[in-house]
């Protein structure tokens, strides 16, 4: 069993920065692929960015040269860079883990556990 919770989300204006963080609780986070989603209001929820437990990443198009995630395995910890925010960036994000690898950690279902959500609002 992994629990998983999100903080660091906020209200920022548009061209500003945020780093969200995701902490883990059990054993097992270190050999896992650890992934940020996000939801806006009345859309799917699509993948962000994801680390593997070997530092490998993956981002979305939309969010390349601005986010950057990290891993800190000792604190069991997973963060989230957000530069040069845009309005469109506002949903809730998610903190996600799984045991994928490859093109597999783009999916929505390869993660088998997600954190609560934490709301980022960009304004213009």
């Amino acid at each position: 069993q992994v629990q998983l919770v999100e903080s660091g989300g906020g209200l920022v204006q548009a061209g500003g920065s945020l780093r969200l963080s995701c902490t883990a609780s059990g054993r097992s986070f270190s050999s896992r692929t650890m992934g940020w989603y996000r939801q806006a209001p009345g859309k799917e929820r699509d993948f962000v960015t994801a680390i593997s437990w070997g530092g490998g990443t993956y981002y979305a198009d939309s969010v390349k040269g601005r986010f950057t995630i990290a891993r800190d395995n000792a604190k069991n910890t997973v963060y989230l860079q957000m530069n040069n925010l845009k309005p469109e960036d506002t949903a809730v994000y998610y903190c996600a883990a799984s045991y994928c690898s490859g093109a597999a950690c783009y999916h929505t279902g390869s993660y088998d556990y997600w954190g609560q959500g934490t709301q980022v609002t960009v304004s213009s």
